[in-house]
């Protein structure tokens, strides 16, 4: 079955200090969308879109476009301020843009096959591309509206440099329950994994605890649905300057309307990106010691 890759590579790279999407830092100057891409090829995946902005289109195609371009159908979206369902539009004064479920929400003219849907500027493990890629195989081809998510302990996608923001999972009879964004989660002095509210209060998670590190797998029909959502979510918070729809508050909306299943894989992987400047250091030796053991080739692309 034909399959996507979606890479939500928007980002503006603010806590980075540039934009960390087009970092090299494999031996052989890969970036993470480079590993991204090729775990994606070899567990099945035939089509890669890419979701930007428009203004680092050129700069985008140059360094990372023509990488791919002879290996795999490959395809661009644009997250743009503007690009809203239903006649609304946004304040005068507002510059960002309304978030990871925006971002996917602008692919929709371009993708038209189950999917998954990740970050740009995370490493994945090549095991949850194999395992999404299996369950998109045999779910698929029964049609309707599905979906899927590849779960990390907490505990193995923290930053030593800073908060993190990660969605928190609830499991139920192997399907995701419902899913929580938490936006500033981070260790504290005692070492307790911690989530710091707006009130200042802090909720305590343990080292277990499955969050999401916006690994997801869709049917085409997911387009329909955020765009159902979209227009709620602006009818009821559009005026405000920095409100932002997040992919999975559109997974737990369509779990609580009991209109999806998401079924819940998991990884024992750690996690590693860039979220900050310091965390690059790490991430470059990670990737060495995984060539080094003959996981990936000394080029990706070559």
């Amino acid at each position: 079955m034909d399959k996507t890759l979606v890479l939500l590579a928007a980002g503006m790279g603010s806590r980075y200090g540039g934009l960390k999407q087009l970092d090299r830092l494999g031996p052989g100057g890969e970036t993470l969308m480079d590993y991204s891409v090729f775990d994606a090829l070899r567990a099945g995946f035939t089509k890669v879109v890419f979701i930007i902005r428009r203004e680092m289109e050129q700069e985008f195609r140059r360094v990372i476009g023509a990488r791919y371009e002879n290996h795999v159908d490959l395809d661009y979206a644009f997250q743009e301020l503007s690009d809203l369902p239903g006649g609304f539009a946004p304040p005068a004064e507002r510059s960002k843009p309304w978030g990871t479920a925006h971002a996917l929400y602008a692919a929709r003219n371009a993708v038209k096959t189950p999917m998954a849907v990740i970050n740009a500027d995370d490493f994945y493990g090549q095991s949850s591309y194999r395992s999404l890629a299996q369950y998109l195989d045999s779910r698929g081809a029964a049609g309707g509206l599905y979906g899927a998510m590849c779960g990390y302990k907490i505990a193995n996608t923290l930053s030593e440099n800073g908060s993190v923001s990660r969605g928190v999972c609830s499991v139920a009879d192997g399907n995701l329950a419902g899913v929580v964004e938490h936006t500033k989660i981070l260790r504290d002095a005692d070492g307790t994994i911690v989530s710091e509210q707006d009130d200042g209060s802090k909720q305590v998670l343990g080292e277990e605890t499955l969050v999401s590190m916006n690994f997801w797998g869709f049917a085409p029909e997911i387009f329909s649905e955020i765009e159902r959502l979209f227009r709620d979510f602006l009818a009821k918070r559009g005026g405000e300057l920095k409100s932002e729809f997040y992919v999975p508050s559109v997974a737990d909306a369509l779990i609580r309307e009991k209109k999806m299943t998401v079924k819940m894989l998991t990884s024992d992987a750690v996690w590693f990106g860039v979220t900050y400047r310091e965390d690059r250091e790490a991430t470059v030796a990670a990737l060495r010691a995984m060539t080094e053991k003959g996981e990936y080739p000394e080029r990706l692309f070559g």
